[in-house]
């Protein structure tokens, strides 16, 4: 595994500056973020505090996506809950650590190469979704609030859009957060707060074994909870590296990210954390405000518990208009608006925009990205073999002497291609001897050789010889190892 400290020894001043600010805004992004998570999987605060600290810290040395966050996150708190719920925190800790190793397996296995098989029309999807659903994560905590509450949030808005016009040196989401905590406490405003959300820890997280039976009773009920976990887990962050890749022009190591984050899991949960993944939100708050290293990731952990330990008192006061503005702006930034421009959307064939809507729609149905990726990449599959199945053709052409025809097929032959293929021939008319020409042909699957055996069949039984020809060596192979007729 590649060494961090390569990277480390490029930080310029200016870098180090934007990487530690960086990881300070999303520190305090964090904080509601895991509370809330923690509420979802029925567990205390500091038990996603824990998991949001070590998982940034462990994967900013081990993972394979420099600047992403990994933290607790509402997907992974969604599949614990369950069984935190009818088990308790220990059940629920052992499956962090039995997740974590099926996350290694999994990355050992090379699981990550399966990412080439998502479609962009799905990425494009799966980007404007997480979006929408960052935006409606805001919207409980808009409703039912003092008045007040509206013009500090406009006031965010308007504060990291209007400072980065005077200077970057700063990011402007810690501006806004600062400037809004200024003004809520100097004027006395009764708003929620981050402290209203939960409790902060007060002390670090110490090393333990989780407090369930060591049998195979116990493995059978939380590997099935265990598995699901490895499994959203891993599609949420490897979705989440392959946009940062985009954004950021740079290639990440896919398969080192899946094992590291098995191995963060395993260390959160002997840390008795409740297991994270990728947090895409964070992830780009960290990316737009410039963070392009591991220390940014590492820091967001480090100040993340800094901030609960030792400035809890101050951190709590931290008015949610603050964040809120911070995750608005985040939303807005993240949505690829030129996916849904007119003219994109006039030159782009049906088959992808519909792909992308209904990966947003399953996404924002289940709130899980995961099953929205796993949908929109089948559907995008059935509107590909739609669309290269229309592009098989067979074409006859008779000798001058009419005692040959040969029938020119064209195209991709898979299942869905050569659906038909066998009503494409004029068996009864058909002069005695066939030629089948697939020069311009492949032969991708067995339903194409079933086909072309079927073909052969047919004739035969009016005792007419069929000759095959022009198969390029792939397609040879697999004629020959499948067909029935010899």
């Amino acid at each position: 595994m590649p060494s961090p400290l390569p990277a480390l020894r490029r930080l310029t001043p200016r870098v180090l500056r934007t990487e530690l600010l960086s990881g300070l805004v999303v520190a305090l992004a964090l904080i509601p973020e895991a509370i809330s998570f923690s509420i979802i999987a029925g567990v205390d605060p500091s038990i996603g505090l824990f998991a949001s600290f070590t998982m940034a810290v462990v994967i900013s040395v081990v993972g394979g996506r420099p600047a992403m966050i990994s933290a607790a996150t509402g997907a992974i708190a969604l599949v614990v809950a369950p069984l935190a719920r009818e088990h308790g925190l220990g059940y629920l800790v052992a499956t962090v650590i039995v997740g974590g190793v099926f996350q290694v397996a999994l990355g050992a296995l090379g699981v990550a190469r399966l990412m080439r098989f998502v479609p962009r029309s799905v990425m494009v999807g799966f980007v404007n979704a997480l979006a929408i659903l960052i935006f409606m994560a805001q919207v409980p905590e808009l409703t039912g609030v003092p008045w007040v509450v509206y013009p500090l949030v406009a006031g965010g808005l308007a504060l990291m859009v209007l400072f980065p016009r005077i200077t970057r040196a700063v990011p402007a989401p810690l501006v806004s957060i600062a400037i809004l905590t200024a003004i809520t406490l100097g004027a006395g405003l009764a708003v929620p707060t981050v402290g209203d959300k939960g409790a902060l820890p007060s002390s670090l997280p110490v090393p333990g074994l989780p407090d369930v039976p060591f049998t195979l009773d116990t493995l059978t009920l939380i590997a099935p909870y265990a598995l699901a976990f490895a499994l959203v887990g891993l599609m949420e962050s490897l979705m989440t590296a392959k946009l940062v890749d985009e954004i950021t022009d740079t290639r990440s190591g896919k398969t080192r990210e899946s094992i590291g984050q098995g191995v963060a899991n395993i260390v959160t949960g002997f840390f008795g954390g409740m297991g994270g993944c990728a947090m895409i939100g964070q992830t780009m708050i960290n990316v737009k405000n410039g963070a392009r290293t591991r220390l940014s990731t590492f820091s967001a952990g480090v100040f993340l518990m800094a901030l609960c330990v030792v400035f809890g008192p101050w951190v709590s006061q931290i008015p949610m208009a603050a964040l809120v503005a911070v995750m608005i702006l985040v939303s807005v930034g993240t949505f690829d608006w030129h996916s849904i421009a007119p003219g994109t959307l006039r030159r782009m064939p049906w088959g992808e925009t519909g792909v992308m809507v209904i990966t947003v729609a399953v996404v924002v149905a289940t709130h899980n990205l995961a099953v929205g990726v796993v949908v929109g990449s089948l559907a995008a599959l059935v509107v590909f073999a739609r669309r290269v199945a229309r592009l098989a053709d067979v074409t006859a052409c008779l000798d001058t002497d009419g005692h040959q025809v040969v029938y020119a097929v064209t195209g991709e032959l898979f299942f869905a291609s050569s659906n038909d293929l066998v009503h494409r021939f004029a068996y009864a008319t058909d002069p005695d001897d066939v030629v089948i020409d697939l020069t311009d042909a492949h032969i991708w699957d067995a339903s194409s050789v079933a086909a072309l055996d079927a073909v052969r069949a047919k004739y035969a039984a009016r005792g007419k010889k069929v000759t095959v020809v022009g198969l390029n060596e792939p397609s040879a192979e697999l004629h020959d190892t499948l067909t029935v007729s010899h």
